[in-house]
């Protein structure tokens, strides 16, 4: 059954104030069934690779790689924990850290979006409790990228970056690709409702026609028309693009941290305005098109293919 309009004025945009205030608590120690992966931690095997690089000014770079190259870097509940451990609690709270560098490893995906047994998971739990999820698979991601990191970010798409795994990109201060590289947000050719506040991020970054095409259609572009589209700042060589992310990263982090900070505080108003009630809005959306029986076909479909 789909929720309500009442319960969801009622009660989704406490879900979303309480999912975020106790996120990094249940970080901290607490945790439930879809917390059984150890957290992330220095030298362990880690779904999160972390990396830094030490600049004259004695500041540093981190550099953030989504790490299942096999499954193209897909994401799911377990890597977000990770995601939020690392960025929330490690690099957030880093005195040196000046810029962060976010990229997917191995040559294929910076990421392929959510992994088909989560959201074949989805299809099979309840519209009240997938709201809830939804919004708390967002916020591991969102709120340690957009709250609590005070540093700037750039993305390094360097391969697949679709649905989920493009928004987090798009949630990034700057974007470097390679002509290679294939964007989209395909939810709605999956029967869902596009989230990851990509009907927030999208219509901010790019314009609401380009936006609503990408949103609505779910198609899939390679780097060059993503930087006409304005997606991305610029395209590189494949080989180079994590390198020119760097140096990117390195010449915000080289510049005196005092206006870096404070103008990146101001940009950051930008991107977290209204960003709650689109992620409650997109939440309770996804949950009702999880509840449909053509979504699951498509997905069962989808991961028996995968399995061949």
């Amino acid at each position: 059954m789909f929720l309500s309009r009442r319960l969801v004025s009622a009660n989704t945009h406490q879900i979303v104030k309480n999912t975020t205030s106790s996120l990094f608590h249940q970080l901290s120690g607490v945790r439930n069934a879809h917390q059984q992966q150890q957290q992330w931690k220095v030298g362990g095997d880690n779904l999160i690779k972390w990396e830094t690089k030490s600049l004259k000014n004695g500041k540093s770079i981190g550099i953030i790689s989504f790490n299942r190259p096999e499954q193209l870097n897909a994401l799911n509940t377990d890597l977000a924990l990770q995601f939020a451990d690392l960025v929330g609690n490690h690099a957030a709270n880093s005195e040196s850290l000046a810029a962060v560098v976010l990229t997917g490893e191995g040559d294929k995906a910076f990421s392929a979006g959510g992994d088909l047994e989560f959201l074949l998971d989805r299809c099979n739990d309840k519209p009240h409790s997938n709201t809830q999820h939804m919004i708390a698979f967002y916020n591991y991601f969102l709120t340690p990228l957009l709250h609590k990191l005070q540093v700037p970010t750039v993305a390094a798409i360097n391969g697949y970056a679709i649905g989920a795994g493009l928004c987090i990109a798009m949630a990034c201060d700057v974007r470097v690709t390679c002509p290679e590289a294939k964007m989209g947000v395909t939810f709605t050719q999956l029967g869902l409702h596009p989230g990851m506040g990509s009907t927030h991020l999208l219509p901010m970054l790019l314009n609401h026609q380009i936006a609503s095409y990408l949103l609505l259609t779910g198609d899939v572009v390679d780097g060059n028309r993503a930087k006409e589209l304005g997606m991305v700042l610029e395209t590189v060589q494949k080989e180079s693009v994590k390198s020119r992310a760097i140096e990117i990263a390195e010449k915000m982090a080289m510049n005196p941290q005092m206006g870096v900070k404070t103008c990146l505080k101001s940009l950051r108003l930008q991107q977290i305005a209204n960003l709650d009630a689109h992620l409650c809005r997109e939440a309770d959306a996804q949950a009702q098109c999880y509840a449909t029986e053509e979504m699951k076909q498509i997905i069962t479909k989808m991961k028996e293919k995968s399995n061949k």
